[in-house]
């Protein structure tokens, strides 16, 4: 089942998936913030930095579930595979969007 998406967010699934960080350029505004496990992470390099370690860490993937405009934010359902306890688990990834970038990601799960 194929979901429509944000540009933005597209691309940030088809980078994460893609283990290519470098692709967070296309999606990820200079100044946006991530937060994810109780941390904040600032700024395009800094995200950068915080994806290539998750991914080495975990070796997970996104599959897109659902997503809904709610609170201005772009809310996607996504389930989470990898080597992690758990997996896969359904987290909900909120990202803010601006001028066809995102400004911030919110992972909760």
């Amino acid at each position: 089942m194929s979901i429509r998406l944000p540009k933005p967010v597209e691309l940030y699934f088809a980078a994460e998936n893609a283990n290519e960080p470098s692709q967070l350029d296309a999606c990820v505004s200079a100044h946006a913030t991530v937060l994810d496990e109780g941390r904040t992470y600032a700024g395009l390099s800094e995200i950068k930095r915080w994806k290539a370690e998750t991914k080495r860490k975990y070796r997970h993937t996104i599959e897109s579930l659902q997503a809904e405009e709610r609170g201005g934010l772009t809310v996607v359902k996504g389930k989470v595979s990898g080597d992690f306890p758990g997996s896969p688990v359904i987290l909900e990834f909120s990202f803010a969007l601006s001028d066809d970038k995102i400004t911030s990601l919110a992972i909760h799960g």
